[in-house]
């Protein structure tokens, strides 16, 4: 198994159409967040499938996919990273914690590739974030991760507190959306209010004591993002703040 496999495969399902609509829509475009990346055209289930047939790709293959120009060749490694990391944390894995550590270091040192929200939703809850539901002590790595000048490290560490807000755990979400208020991304103000969100369909009273102390300060995007499951007359509430 190769990384110039992968690539082949790729193009094998490669969409004229959506190489041209993708640049577009992911902002691939002079002064977009995206400006200078490359798509191949090739759509999420077509790489999911392909990430599935080559689950067992070696690291130094996956260094390659996560070095290439090709959106999808760095969002299909990412998906292989995922699945691996799934297989190593099976309970009935003998060396889960070693190999999943392993894992996250790997995720960690190889950030340069997880470069568009795309890439970013779909690993960091689902590899940094499940690692720290089982590792508290290590949940430093989020302000860090909080505190780059790297708008997706950013991202990283708010889209990681899913794993976390999944398991009832609403300690990092309410610490890192009060630092980053002030954060001047719209991608960013969409990730928080998301997750404040998914707070809120878990525990209301917790969403409503953070809006009591931070609604007007709060970017009116992520303000709208974090109401989005509360009732329209509570909704109208807090917008008019």
């Amino acid at each position: 198994m190769t990384a110039k496999q992968i690539e082949l495969s790729l193009r094998e399902h490669a969409r004229e159409d959506k190489a041209k609509f993708l640049p577009g829509f992911f902002q691939a475009v002079p002064g977009g967040y995206g400006e200078g990346d490359r798509f191949l055209g090739c759509v999420v289930p077509d790489q999911r499938k392909i990430s599935r047939q080559f689950r067992d790709l070696p690291r130094p293959e996956l260094k390659k996919l996560f070095a290439s120009p090709w959106h999808e060749c760095r969002l299909t490694g990412m998906m292989i990273l995922v699945l691996q990391f799934e297989l190593a944390a099976k309970p009935t894995n003998p060396h889960r914690e070693f190999e999943c550590g392993e894992l996250v270091e790997f995720y960690l040192a190889n950030l340069d590739a997880v470069n568009n929200w795309d890439i970013v939703d779909s690993t960091a809850h689902k590899i940094l974030g499940a690692w720290l539901v089982e590792n508290p002590d290590q949940r430093s790595v989020l302000d860090r991760l909080s505190r780059s000048t790297v708008l997706w490290e950013r991202r990283v560490a708010i889209l990681s507190t899913f794993a976390l807000i999944k398991n009832d755990e609403f300690t990092e979400i309410t610490t890192l959306a009060q630092s980053l208020l002030n954060d001047q991304h719209d991608l960013m103000h969409k990730a928080i209010g998301w997750m404040l969100r998914e707070m809120g369909k878990r525990d209301q009273p917790r969403l409503e004591s953070f809006l009591k102390r931070h609604a007007k300060r709060m970017p009116r995007t992520m303000l709208r993002y974090s109401i989005e499951k509360l009732s329209r007359k509570e909704r109208d509430r807090w917008l008019s703040h």
